[in-house]
């Protein structure tokens, strides 16, 4: 059975977003552009919450073809318009996208579904109402976090209203970054 693997970059005390949605504590740099892009390469299928989703695809189409375009724009940018996207939407589920999927009711059955199709990992960017929708239907089998060297006091957390504990195992692919940022991965203990 394919898995969904929540992709996300988080400050130290827990916070994936600023108060109103900021994300300009985060660090990237070319080591880990090029450490994500092998990495998401593992996935056919990119999950997106609307709000990301809409940013991803406002960007990533065209970003490879810009003049100015860095070599992480043009390898994402390929991989992005090969890849199958999942949209959860409730308003956008009239829409009919070139390889996207809009799901905009019955999650659980839905996700379950595209869980059981032939395929690789499905890969959750960002997307943290998305997120906190599958974590409460029990629906995310990992977490792949990048923890920044930053506390931002307040914002928008990964994890809100749990209701039963998450076992969490660490797996062996933890590594630290020349900037500071390290990146955890965790297999949901079920």
């Amino acid at each position: 059975m394919r898995k969904v693997i929540s992709f996300m970059h988080i400050s130290l005390d827990g916070f994936v977003a600023g108060p109103n949605g900021e994300m300009d504590w985060i660090k990237v740099d070319q080591e880990i552009f090029d450490y994500v892009g092998k990495r998401i390469s593992e996935g056919d299928t990119a999950l997106y919450g609307r709000v990301t989703y809409q940013m991803m695809e406002n960007y990533w189409p065209t970003a490879g073809e810009k003049l100015t375009a860095s070599k992480h724009d043009i390898e994402h940018s390929k991989w992005y318009k090969k890849v199958h996207k999942v949209v959860l939407s409730k308003t956008m589920n009239n829409l009919s996208l070139p390889n996207t999927t809009i799901i905009s009711d019955n999650l659980s059955h839905q996700i379950k579904e595209i869980k059981q199709q032939p395929g690789k990992d499905i890969l959750l960017f960002g997307s943290p109402t998305a997120t906190h929708a599958l974590i409460q239907l029990n629906l995310i089998d990992g977490y792949w976090l990048f923890v920044n060297p930053i506390v931002l006091g307040r914002g928008i957390p990964l994890f809100v209203d749990i209701k039963d504990k998450i076992k969490l195992q660490l797996l062996p692919t933890t590594r630290q970054f020349t900037c500071g940022v390290t990146e955890l991965n965790y297999a949901v203990d079920r």
